[in-house]
Protein backbone atom coordinates (compact mmCIF):
# COMPACT_ATOMS: atom_id res chain seq x y z
CA UNK A 1 0.00 0.00 0.00
CA UNK A 2 1.09 3.36 -0.70
CA UNK A 3 1.23 6.48 1.90
CA UNK A 4 -0.91 8.60 -0.44
CA UNK A 5 -3.38 5.94 -0.68
CA UNK A 6 -3.25 5.57 2.96
CA UNK A 7 -3.58 9.41 3.63
CA UNK A 8 -7.29 9.71 3.48
CA UNK A 9 -7.85 7.27 5.97
CA UNK A 10 -5.45 8.63 8.06
CA UNK A 11 -6.92 12.39 8.28
CA UNK A 12 -9.91 11.09 9.05
CA UNK A 13 -8.76 9.24 11.92
CA UNK A 14 -6.91 12.14 13.11
CA UNK A 15 -10.09 14.61 12.32
CA UNK A 16 -12.04 11.83 14.68
CA UNK A 17 -9.62 12.25 17.26
CA UNK A 18 -9.31 15.90 17.69
CA UNK A 19 -12.80 16.55 17.96
CA UNK A 20 -13.23 13.94 20.61
CA UNK A 21 -10.45 15.54 22.32
CA UNK A 22 -12.29 19.30 21.95
CA UNK A 23 -15.48 17.82 23.00
CA UNK A 24 -13.85 16.68 26.01
CA UNK A 25 -11.96 20.18 26.85
CA UNK A 26 -15.41 21.91 25.94
CA UNK A 27 -17.16 19.96 28.69
CA UNK A 28 -17.01 21.71 32.18
CA UNK A 29 -16.12 19.60 35.03
CA UNK A 30 -19.03 18.48 36.92
CA UNK A 31 -18.89 19.78 40.71
CA UNK A 32 -18.16 16.01 41.89
CA UNK A 33 -15.05 16.28 39.48
CA UNK A 34 -13.45 19.21 40.90
CA UNK A 35 -15.02 18.62 44.63
CA UNK A 36 -14.33 15.14 45.24
CA UNK A 37 -14.66 15.83 49.48
CA UNK A 38 -18.17 16.64 48.31
CA UNK A 39 -17.52 20.20 50.60
CA UNK A 40 -18.11 22.51 47.44
CA UNK A 41 -15.96 24.36 45.01
CA UNK A 42 -14.16 27.79 45.23
CA UNK A 43 -13.33 29.53 42.48
CA UNK A 44 -12.45 32.40 41.18
CA UNK A 45 -10.94 34.34 38.42
CA UNK A 46 -10.13 37.33 36.14
CA UNK A 47 -8.90 38.90 32.99
CA UNK A 48 -7.22 42.06 33.57
CA UNK A 49 -5.13 44.52 31.33
CA UNK A 50 -3.03 46.05 33.63
CA UNK A 51 0.07 46.62 32.30
CA UNK A 52 -0.05 43.70 30.07
CA UNK A 53 -3.34 41.17 29.50
CA UNK A 54 -3.31 38.54 32.22
CA UNK A 55 -6.04 35.52 32.43
CA UNK A 56 -5.94 33.15 35.96
CA UNK A 57 -9.01 30.90 36.83
CA UNK A 58 -8.83 28.79 39.65
CA UNK A 59 -11.63 26.05 41.08
CA UNK A 60 -10.36 24.02 44.42
CA UNK A 61 -12.48 21.45 46.34
CA UNK A 62 -13.36 23.75 49.62
CA UNK A 63 -11.92 20.97 52.15
CA UNK A 64 -8.92 20.88 50.19
CA UNK A 65 -8.25 24.41 50.37
CA UNK A 66 -9.15 23.99 54.53
CA UNK A 67 -6.37 21.46 54.26
CA UNK A 68 -4.01 23.87 53.42
CA UNK A 69 -1.07 24.71 55.60
CA UNK A 70 -1.73 28.11 57.38
CA UNK A 71 1.97 29.61 56.93
CA UNK A 72 2.66 31.10 53.64
CA UNK A 73 -1.15 32.13 52.78
CA UNK A 74 -0.63 33.78 56.48
CA UNK A 75 2.07 35.78 55.37
CA UNK A 76 0.43 36.97 52.15
CA UNK A 77 -2.37 37.98 54.00
CA UNK A 78 -0.11 39.78 56.53
CA UNK A 79 1.82 42.12 53.86
CA UNK A 80 -1.85 42.99 52.73
CA UNK A 81 -2.75 43.94 56.63
CA UNK A 82 -0.28 47.08 56.95
CA UNK A 83 -2.29 50.11 55.28
CA UNK A 84 1.50 51.15 53.59
CA UNK A 85 1.63 47.84 52.19
CA UNK A 86 -1.72 47.56 50.44
CA UNK A 87 -0.74 50.89 49.26
CA UNK A 88 2.12 50.07 47.44
CA UNK A 89 0.41 47.12 46.30
CA UNK A 90 -2.26 49.39 44.95
CA UNK A 91 0.25 51.79 42.86
CA UNK A 92 1.88 48.97 41.32
CA UNK A 93 -1.16 47.64 40.12
CA UNK A 94 -2.48 50.85 39.15
CA UNK A 95 0.79 52.68 37.74
CA UNK A 96 2.68 49.51 36.96
CA UNK A 97 6.38 49.44 37.91
CA UNK A 98 7.75 51.43 40.06
CA UNK A 99 11.15 53.10 41.39
CA UNK A 100 11.52 53.20 45.06
CA UNK A 101 10.97 57.22 45.10
CA UNK A 102 7.55 56.83 43.68
CA UNK A 103 6.59 53.86 46.03
CA UNK A 104 8.01 55.63 49.34
CA UNK A 105 5.50 58.21 47.86
CA UNK A 106 2.53 55.95 46.90
CA UNK A 107 2.61 54.60 50.72
CA UNK A 108 3.23 57.85 52.57
CA UNK A 109 5.86 56.56 53.91
CA UNK A 110 8.99 59.21 55.69
CA UNK A 111 12.52 57.03 54.94
CA UNK A 112 13.04 54.63 52.29
CA UNK A 113 13.97 52.44 55.29
CA UNK A 114 10.33 51.90 56.23
CA UNK A 115 9.75 51.36 52.56
CA UNK A 116 12.26 48.45 52.09
CA UNK A 117 11.10 46.99 55.60
CA UNK A 118 7.47 46.92 53.79
CA UNK A 119 8.52 45.82 50.47
CA UNK A 120 10.89 43.41 52.10
CA UNK A 121 7.36 41.91 53.64
CA UNK A 122 5.55 41.76 50.31
CA UNK A 123 8.69 40.74 47.82
CA UNK A 124 9.09 37.30 51.17
CA UNK A 125 5.77 36.24 50.34
CA UNK A 126 5.49 36.62 46.51
CA UNK A 127 3.36 39.64 45.91
CA UNK A 128 5.75 41.71 44.29
CA UNK A 129 9.26 41.08 42.85
CA UNK A 130 12.21 43.31 41.83
CA UNK A 131 12.42 43.32 37.50
CA UNK A 132 16.18 43.45 36.55
CA UNK A 133 15.74 47.88 36.36
CA UNK A 134 15.94 47.86 39.76
CA UNK A 135 11.92 48.63 39.87
CA UNK A 136 9.01 47.05 41.52
CA UNK A 137 6.35 45.11 40.14
CA UNK A 138 3.38 43.00 41.17
CA UNK A 139 4.50 39.40 40.01
CA UNK A 140 2.62 38.20 37.39
CA UNK A 141 1.49 35.25 38.81
CA UNK A 142 -0.23 37.01 41.78
CA UNK A 143 -1.68 40.15 39.76
CA UNK A 144 -5.39 38.60 39.66
CA UNK A 145 -5.41 36.95 42.89
CA UNK A 146 -4.22 39.93 44.86
CA UNK A 147 -7.40 41.91 42.81
CA UNK A 148 -9.24 39.32 44.43
CA UNK A 149 -7.78 39.51 47.87
CA UNK A 150 -8.68 43.31 47.73
CA UNK A 151 -12.44 42.44 46.37
CA UNK A 152 -13.29 39.89 49.16
CA UNK A 153 -11.75 42.26 51.82
CA UNK A 154 -13.81 45.02 50.64
CA UNK A 155 -16.55 43.07 50.05
CA UNK A 156 -16.24 41.26 54.12
CA UNK A 157 -16.03 45.10 55.07
CA UNK A 158 -19.35 45.76 53.67
CA UNK A 159 -18.25 48.19 50.73
CA UNK A 160 -20.48 46.74 47.55
CA UNK A 161 -23.32 47.14 49.85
Amino acid sequence: MDVDDDLPQRLADLEQRVAALEARGDAAPTAEEQAPSGAGVVRYSGEVHLHGDITWEIALDARAVLDLDDDLRVAVLAALGHPARARIVRSLLTDGPLGTAALQEAAGLASTGQLYHHLRSLTHCGLVEQDGRGSYRVATRAVVPALVLLTAAADIAGQFR
